[in-house]
This record gives C-alpha cells, structure tokens and sequence, in this order.
C-alpha cells in the first residue's frame, strides 16, 4: 500500500502555492485565497486553514517564521515554506491541482517539468499501443480491451494538452511566457 502524501486537497496545496511565494500568517493566507478568487474551487473557513496550517507544519512542510502581536489583537504567527514543503508542493501527484497552481513557478521550472511530463506521456502510449497491438494479433477482439483503447485516448489528449500549453507558454508574440517570467523576475523563456 502506498504511504499516505502529507498534502491530500487542494487547500493545503494552495496554501504551500501562496506560501512559496512568500511567508504570511493564516489571515493572510485567507484574504489572498478570496482575492485571487479560489474559494471558486476549493472551499474553506477560517477553521479548516488554520487546520491545514497546523497539519502542514506538523508534517514539517511549513514552518513558524515569527509570531508577533499589533496592540489589541491577537497575536499572529507567520508561516514559511520549508524545502520538504517546497519539495511536496512540486511534487504533488495530481496533474490537475498543480495545473491549477502553476503560476506559482516562474516559467523556467515549469516548462521543464512540463516536457518530462510530455516524455513521460509519450512512454506509456507506447506502452499502451504495444499491448494493445499484441493482443489484438493474438486474437483478443477489440471489446476485450476497449479500457486500454480509453487509456491511450486519454493520453494521447492530455499529451496534444501539454504540448499546447507549452506553445502558449513559449509563443514570443502571443504567448502567456513573458508576463509570467516577468512577474517572477525572470526574462521570457526561449520561443518553441
């Protein structure tokens, strides 16, 4: 059985999305969620984040950074991203979430990533062809492996997706790259 990842919803990966960005306390991490728009999609209180937040740390994904206090109100400790945190955040298995975060990276990581990603796609369809080619020629009718038939269209989608997104990325004159790399101090990556 595999081990159970320390980050398992999208709540505690956008919390280590926005705390790779830079250190902030649970109120902060709030407000940011609400104004970047992502209580859409994932759905939280005050109460489940700072839940998240302790299980992070705990985890030791995230660290205390400082605590302090502002006259009357209550005191507020800052969390940082630790590197296992980092580590988790980068590594996080489920393509769609981190699609859904991947701003927090500048280009130079992401594209990267993306076309290992496209190598790794490219490996299992011929994985998938090669088995399906067998056993059609050793007879098996093709309604026997219409699950392996689904599995290649699906990545044969989501590869022609990446590849997409990498020339969205990419495109020097349309392209998504240059005010992304910007954003994270970076030039615009290399066209194609």
């Amino acid at each position: 059985m595999a081990a159970k990842r320390p980050v398992s919803n999208l709540l505690a990966l956008a919390v280590l999305s926005y705390l790779s960005q830079r250190p902030m306390h649970p109120y902060e991490l709030a407000r940011t969620l609400r104004e970047n728009g992502d209580e859409r999609s994932i759905k939280f209180s005050h109460g489940s984040l700072y839940m998240v937040v302790q299980q992070l740390a705990r985890a030791g994904l995230i660290a205390e950074q400082e605590t302090s206090r502002a006259g009357q109100r209550p005191e507020r400790t800052v969390y940082a991203l630790t590197e296992a945190g980092r580590t988790e955040f980068r590594e996080y298995p489920q393509f769609i979430a981190a699609l859904s975060l991947i701003a927090a990276l500048p280009p130079s990581e992401v594209l990267p990533l993306l076309r290992q990603r496209l190598g790794r796609l490219a490996a299992e369809q011929a994985a998938t062809r090669d088995l399906i080619d067998r056993y059609l020629a050793e007879g098996v009718p093709g309604l026997f492996l219409v699950e392996e038939d689904y599995r290649l269209a699906m990545l044969t989608a989501e590869a022609d997706f990446v590849t997409r997104f990498i020339g969205q990325i990419t495109d020097p004159a349309a392209g998504w790259g240059r005010g992304w790399a910007e954003f994270h101090g970076e030039p615009a990556p290399p066209a194609g």
